[in-house]
């Protein structure tokens, strides 16, 4: 399982989620709208899942319908970076 950040991130990029994942598999530079969480490296721990101040991350199993697309929007972002 992965977990991946969706739309309420955009705009806001709290980062504290960055700072509560043990294998530092949250990305995101300046210039993106919203941060990533790498599948390839996160070990699905949970820790950014509470971590989150706008409840923008999700078990790829529990993504809201409306906020679908963000897995792709995620797994694409770690094949061009």
């Amino acid at each position: 399982m992965a977990y991946i950040i969706t739309e309420p991130c955009i705009g806001t990029k709290d980062k504290s989620c960055v700072d509560v994942c043990p294998v530092d598999c949250i990305h995101g530079g300046d210039e993106d709208k919203q941060l990533f969480i790498d599948p390839e490296v996160c070990i699905d721990c949970g820790a950014c899942v509470s971590a989150c101040p706008v409840e923008a991350i999700y078990a790829d199993s529990d993504v809201p319908e409306k906020w679908k697309s963000y897995t792709e929007v995620n797994a694409e972002y770690f094949k061009t970076n």
